[in-house]
């Protein structure tokens, strides 16, 4: 089956500048789909609110035209039964293409493909503070391994954006901003430069 991803839809904290758990500002989000030739959409919300925006979110999608969403999820079961409880609501087809796939494979894949990805908030419980804004390479993750944490960040470990890719028409040129403290929780401020 081959589909169109035609949107990119993101949750954005209730103060309105960045996404949840990243922390990556709006600019970039924009900058990262318009690299992509997509159409970049966001909902604002707390997290009670949460669910019922991404529900609103869905409703408007579905009248207009969309059938399906994309998640990335590999295996936390939890994800996969609110995905498709709120997308089964909306009769939006939940979609899960790395499901119970090996993190090896999936990870040369990525690689192998041309993408590139840096490491944008890591929790400090798991992970050493010195890999943040490091590129996401092999040689990482060896390194994430042998310190038996998840290669793939399934568990919130650690959290990437994308900046180049195949799908991409030009790579984003970024800086690095301030580190951000959020619990346990290092969120690096990543600026785009560039942004054509």
């Amino acid at each position: 089956m081959v589909l169109e991803v035609s949107h990119l839809f993101t949750m954005i904290e209730e103060v309105g500048e960045r996404s949840r758990s990243h922390g990556l500002r709006k600019s970039l989000l924009k900058a990262q789909a318009k690299a992509m030739g997509k159409i970049w959409e966001y909902k604002t919300a707390t997290w009670d609110e949460y669910e019922t925006e991404f529900l609103s979110y869905l409703n408007q999608k579905r009248k207009s035209g969309i059938t399906n969403g994309v998640f990335g999820d590999i295996d936390l079961e939890a994800h996969r039964k609110w995905v498709e409880g709120v997308f089964n609501a909306e009769n939006i087809g939940p979609l899960l293409p790395l499901w119970q796939e090996s993190r090896k494979d999936l990870i040369k894949e990525f690689l192998d493909a041309g993408f590139v990805a840096r490491i944008v908030a890591l929790d400090t419980k798991r992970v050493p503070e010195q890999y943040l804004g490091m590129l996401f390479t092999e040689n990482l993750i060896e390194e994430f391994e042998e310190l038996g944490v998840d290669a793939c960040g399934e568990n919130g470990e650690f959290h990437t954006v994308v900046l180049d890719g195949p799908n991409f028409m030009y790579p984003l040129d970024i800086e690095f901003g301030d580190i951000s403290i959020v619990d346990s929780y290092l969120q690096l401020d990543i600026i785009v430069k560039n942004s054509r």
